[in-house]
């Protein structure tokens, strides 16, 4: 099981409201709205989908992590890695 499964029903709205926002986004260009407020919009997706990135990579380091530090010592140290290279990721997009 995954460590997000007590949290994916909200992890499961916030993304279908992300993709009501993504909907949201081609109407706007399809309707040709100012682009100041499509970059405003395109802002509020990307701190929705970093929202959902953090909750995913806590509920990782929390479960997956914990679990695989307490059961083998080389495996949790990967892991850790691992979830550092994730961090990485996120923080330069």
């Amino acid at each position: 099981m995954r460590g997000y499964y007590e949290n994916k029903e909200d992890l499961l709205a916030r993304l279908k409201r992300i993709e009501g926002q993504m909907r949201g986004l081609q109407r706007m260009v399809e309707e040709d709205k100012y682009c100041i407020d499509i970059l405003t919009q395109i802002t509020a997706a990307n701190k929705a989908l970093n929202k959902v990135a953090i909750a995913l990579l806590e509920d990782h380091m929390k479960h997956c992590v914990a679990e695989a530090i307490s059961g083998d010592r080389q495996e949790g140290q990967r892991m850790v890695l691992e979830a550092s290279a994730a961090i990485e990721r996120l923080v330069k997009s």
